[in-house]
């Protein structure tokens, strides 16, 4: 499917969603602007729309949001969003592996991501809600764009993004309850108190209440080493085990054919004669 508007010309490349008010693909821009993937959601309900440009109207924001066009197409309306290759938070993040101050400074990012998303309430609640938070092989945070519309709020403010993204760092800091881990104490009363309003505050108490840095141990840093590699080990250790079949399958051809295995006369052979004499006499 091609959606077009004034300049560019995006072909859907794959599916992410189907949804009750719209979709959401991959896209691929083939017109005249920047060529690369993006993040393209399609609204089919009307009253969407309107909440949508209602709230970009009310929008002020001094930095470039990161929507890139929005523009009708037909019956429907296309908003265009940067694409990155997602690597979701709640699944690679592995808490046991990770030091305190590791996961504190995961939830620091976190916060420094919202403040530079530079969305619309509105939508950063979703993407937030929604657990469009990805996590890096540094460690670094960023947002998706690939939300389900259909809850969109047009009323939801700063404060309600502040309390969900409070509620994100206390699922990771939870992973070290068993450790003094005043951070985690702080942000739960103050949540349980609703005192959130901004993100500067969340940052502000995280920052007073974070555990000094410390020199990780040897076994900690092996166990983070084979985490946070854990993809690339596995991918090598299926083509070694794939290379050992494969050898494996061959000996036994070799063995059900010529009735041995050619590669381990080299081996026997070897051992027939030792010097001048002979072991088969």
């Amino acid at each position: 499917m091609i959606y077009a508007s004034r300049d560019n010309s995006y072909t859907t490349i794959s599916t992410v969603f189907e949804g009750k008010v719209n979709d959401c693909f991959i896209a691929g821009n083939t017109g005249s602007g920047e060529k690369g993937l993006y993040t393209l959601l399609v609204i089919k309900d009307h009253r969407t729309v309107r909440d949508f440009m209602e709230i970009y109207r009310l929008w002020r924001s001094e930095e470039e949001s990161p929507l890139i066009e929005a523009f009708s197409f037909g019956q429907v309306f296309c908003l265009v969003f940067p694409y990155r290759m997602e690597r979701e938070l709640y699944r690679f993040f592995v808490g046991e592996a990770y030091t305190l101050e590791r996961c504190e400074s995961i939830c620091e990012s976190i916060i420094l991501a919202c403040i530079a998303s530079y969305l619309p309430p509105a939508l950063l609640f979703l993407i937030l809600s929604q657990k469009k938070i990805n996590l890096s092989k540094d460690d670094s945070v960023f947002l998706s764009f690939s939300v389900d519309l259909e809850e969109l709020d047009r009323t939801k403010t700063e404060k309600d993004c502040a309390t969900e993204c409070a509620r994100i760092l206390l699922d990771i800091l939870s992973t070290k309850q068993s450790e003094k881990n005043i951070s985690y104490i702080l942000l739960s009363k103050k949540m349980n108190n609703r005192s959130y309003s901004r993100f500067t505050e969340i940052y502000r108490d995280l920052k007073i209440a974070s555990t000094p840095v410390k020199k990780r141990g040897i076994i900690l840093t092996i166990k983070s080493f084979f985490y946070r590699n854990s993809d690339t080990l596995f991918g090598i250790l299926f083509w070694i085990c794939m290379i050992l079949m494969i050898i494996a399958l061959i000996l036994l051809f070799s063995h059900l054919v010529l009735g041995d295995v050619p590669f381990l006369r080299i081996f026997f052979n070897s051992f027939k004669n030792i010097g001048t004499e002979s072991l088969l006499q």
